[in-house]
């Protein structure tokens, strides 16, 4: 390969990680502020707390869905127009939710409906992000590579819950909402402009080889060669199932803390809207490092097998949930230090089954239909 050539795949390949990695921080912008303003939504709608849930789980029901749907898709429609529609929608949907809490108690059901939108148009975003990334990367170099394009949802998340904390105290709960619809905007553009789907949308050979897991030879093993499992074995198919019934667990136990934390920080220990919002997000700072711990020590330790530490950072995550149980309930920094220790051992493994695994076990045809059904499996944890 001549040098030029080798200088376009680098540079394609950086635009790639950038705007994928704008892209899924995009999506954590206009649902993470949700969390934030929880308060706010329940005083101003004049709601009861359990109706204060069922906004958040009507999202969490359609986004379960949608990633099954996207897997669907997946197969169909170009991944660059799914996600492009999906971060156009969830746009137009904090522009709306931020007139729905203007219309005070009248805007509970309309909220309730865009959240149903709101989710089936976020669940566009991890296996849409994921199977643009599998045309892209290689086996050896997934474990670190997309340890550090996962921060997309570390730093993501971080972002979007300061950035919605500070417009929260600054300018009021509204625009915790119309401020990550800004955001969004830029990134559709930045998107838009300067993404592709494959090398060879941009006259670049193929970077990853086509078929990279096929399991076994008996007569059970056959490859199917259509629809959603196209390319995989009866193997592969219970591989990708097991994977989301494991990222049940975590995606149970990262919503419960990711959704409540905020509001049981401000309730246990007395601290403001804003204050508890920003320690809140150590849970994030913290898991940031988690992933990145993760995927170099399946890469160096491991040869690229992703069992052995999700299997070590698991056992980590049961001690750090005791501790936050036992001990996080008598002060807030102990409550900080038990959130922070739950974040590293959490997401480390939810970063490999959800990322780099899915890719590994999907192959570069079917990722976008293994992170699609391992996240919808998972997603019916958070509900």
């Amino acid at each position: 390969m001549s040098d030029a050539a080798t200088r376009k795949i680098k540079v394609w390949r950086v635009r790639i990680l950038a705007t994928t990695w704008l892209s899924y921080a995009g999506f954590y912008f206009c649902r993470k502020n949700y969390a934030i303003v929880k308060s706010s939504v329940l005083e101003t709608l004049e709601i009861t707390r359990s109706e204060l849930a069922h906004i958040f789980t009507v999202y969490l029901i359609a986004y379960m869905l949608g990633q099954f749907l996207t897997s669907f898709l997946g197969r169909h429609v170009a991944t660059r127009v799914l996600l492009l529609a999906g971060m156009a929608i969830t746009l137009g949907c904090n522009v709306a939710f931020g007139f729905s809490y203007l219309m005070g108690p009248a805007g509970y059901v309309p909220m309730m409906v865009l959240m149903v939108i709101n989710g089936f148009a976020q669940a566009t975003g991890w296996p849409g992000n994921v199977g643009v990334l599998s045309n892209w990367l290689g086996r050896r170099e997934r474990g670190r590579t997309m340890a550090v394009w996962a921060t997309s949802y570390q730093l993501g998340s971080i972002l979007a819950k300061t950035f919605a904390a500070f417009l929260l105290a600054a300018a009021g709960a509204v625009w915790s909402f119309w401020g990550a619809a800004g955001v969004m905007l830029v990134v559709w553009v930045l998107f838009l402009v300067f993404q592709r789907d494959r090398p060879e949308d941009v006259g670049l050979p193929s970077l990853v080889e086509e078929v990279e897991v096929l399991v076994g030879d008996g007569p059970s093993e056959r490859v199917h060669q259509s629809g959603l499992f196209a390319g995989w074995t009866r193997s592969v198919i219970l591989t990708v199932f097991s994977m989301g019934a494991c990222y049940f667990v975590f995606k149970f136990l990262r919503y419960s803390l990711d959704s409540w934390s905020p509001m049981a920080i401000e309730e246990l220990f007395g601290l403001g809207k804003a204050g508890a919002g920003l320690v809140s997000t150590l849970f994030d700072w913290i898991g940031f490092l988690g992933v990145f711990a993760a995927g170099w020590a399946s890469d160096r330790y491991f040869a690229g097998r992703r069992y052995q530490t999700i299997v070590l950072m698991t056992i980590g995550m049961v001690f750090a949930f005791g501790f936050l149980a036992v001990f996080g309930v008598r002060s807030v920094w102990l409550f900080a230090l038990g959130l922070s220790l739950c974040g590293f051992m959490l997401m480390g493994p939810d970063s490999l089954l959800a990322g780099v695994g899915a890719i590994d076990v999907g192959g570069r045809k079917g990722a976008i239909v293994a992170a699609g059904l391992i996240n919808g499996l998972g997603s019916i944890g958070p509900i």
